[in-house]
């Protein structure tokens, strides 16, 4: 499968029909496996046994080797920053047992203490001499954000605070890209580069897990009421957020040039289960013309294309995720109000890709059948394949406690479609 990876891949995201179906797993934090998965499928395809390292520690994400790249017949990879989202470099891995029994490889400077339950706290930058930024309960499988929002006085807001984190990208980093893109230049995969500084209010990146003292708008609540009673402030960080990307995309760029196919712009969610977090009028004052910003400036000097993850009910989005500017929406959440895999591809499968949406990740594929599973998949395909325009993806991560049975009937549907 991987003489023709490239060839597919390019195919598929220009709208034109591919040899196959086109299959991700593992390029981004949206379309991953979870590290007990990983080690599942490397046992199932006889694989070399060893602990899996843990690329993202929040969602506890498995690396897929280029082993298991082959034996599971994947197409894109993916190059990430030098840290992870808790601020500790990706290096110097080393043995931890988790939770649930398994051993795992973690970055050597991955801290951490215990609560008194015996849950998991981690420390932003391993630096245990400050508060926790996330825990993992013991009797679960990735962390969760812990709210550390100081008290908040309008009149001392300042937009600087929720800027920290957006910085001018260093020479240090730029070498690191430049290393990056030739380590897959030859691997005749599609690449995607999530490179940072674009999320734009991304409720993953909001608390700052990587800062030692976060300032400003901190806390989930908080922010999403920020959206409404302080959108000018938030349309202002955006408004500098921005300038600062589009700095450092032009730096990147000089040193990668088009060796990246893909570029990750944003894990903001819009939608929930029945609808969206905003209104559309909404949409297009604070988040639109920056979003487009971006986009133009990528579309008008590089030949990447742009990724956007929502989850949720986003059918009313979809026009001005569009005119946005961007190429590729993850995923189709086909258990979300409004998010018909068939209405989509007619009424938007010529503008814009769609990544995800290959088996629906709340309903069949922890609690159907294998049978089932194959089913979906097979469908979603036949769907969402015509004339190109589809990556195939579950909905959202492959979690620890979906039935290995269900992964396996996915795998052998895709060798079928």
């Amino acid at each position: 499968m991987t003489a023709n990876s490239k060839h597919n891949f390019k195919e598929t995201i220009n709208h034109r029909q591919p040899d196959r179906v086109v299959v991700d797993f593992g390029s981004t934090a949206v379309t991953g496996i979870h590290v007990l998965i990983v080690e599942k499928l490397r046992e199932y395809y006889g694989l070399e046994k060893r602990p899996v390292k843990v690329f993202e520690p929040y969602q506890m994400l498995g690396e897929i080797d280029d082993d298991l790249i082959r034996e599971m017949g994947i197409d894109v990879i993916g190059i990430y920053g030098e840290n992870n989202m808790f601020g500790i470099k990706n290096s110097d891995w080393k043995v931890h047992k988790m939770p649930w029994g398994q051993e795992v490889m973690l970055p050597g400077e991955f801290n951490y203490s215990y609560t008194v339950n015996g849950d998991i706290l981690i420390h932003p930058g391993g630096d245990t001499s400050v508060p926790p930024c996330a825990m993992m309960p013991k009797s679960g499988y990735f962390f969760d954000a812990l709210n550390r929002q100081e008290p908040i006085d309008d009149s001392t807001l300042k937009i600087e605070d929720n800027l920290e984190e957006f910085t001018a990208i260093s020479d240090h980093n730029l070498e690191y890209w430049k290393k990056q893109v030739e380590s897959v230049e030859n691997s005749g995969k599609g690449v995607v580069a999530s490179l940072g500084g674009t999320a734009l209010g991304d409720i993953a990146l909001v608390p700052g897990l990587q800062l030692k003292d976060p300032k400003g708008i901190r806390g989930v609540e908080e922010w999403y009421i920020s959206t409404v009673m302080r959108e000018d402030f938030v349309r202002e960080i955006f408004e500098r957020q921005t300038g600062i990307a589009l700095e450092n995309l032009k730096k990147i760029y000089d040193v990668t040039g088009n060796m990246i196919d893909v570029v990750f712009i944003c894990g903001t969610d819009f939608g929930t289960q029945n609808s969206t977090f905003c209104s559309p009028e909404t949409y297009s004052r604070v988040w639109l013309p920056y979003y487009k910003k971006v986009n133009d400036w990528i579309h008008q000097n590089t030949g990447w294309k742009t990724f956007k993850h929502s989850c949720g009910s986003i059918e009313s989005l979809m026009e001005l995720f569009i005119e946005s500017g961007f190429d590729i929406i993850n995923p189709v959440q086909i258990n979300a109000s409004g998010m018909d895999s068939r209405m989509l591809k007619e009424k938007y499968g010529s503008r814009v890709v769609f990544w995800g949406g290959g088996v629906d990740t709340q309903g069949v594929f922890p609690f159907g059948t294998p049978a089932q599973v194959k089913e979906q998949v097979k469908r979603q395909c036949d769907i969402l394949n015509k004339d190109g325009g589809f990556v195939f993806n579950t909905v959202h991560n492959i979690q620890a406690n979906v039935p290995f049975g269900n992964v396996v009937a996915m795998l052998e549907a895709l060798k079928e479609v």
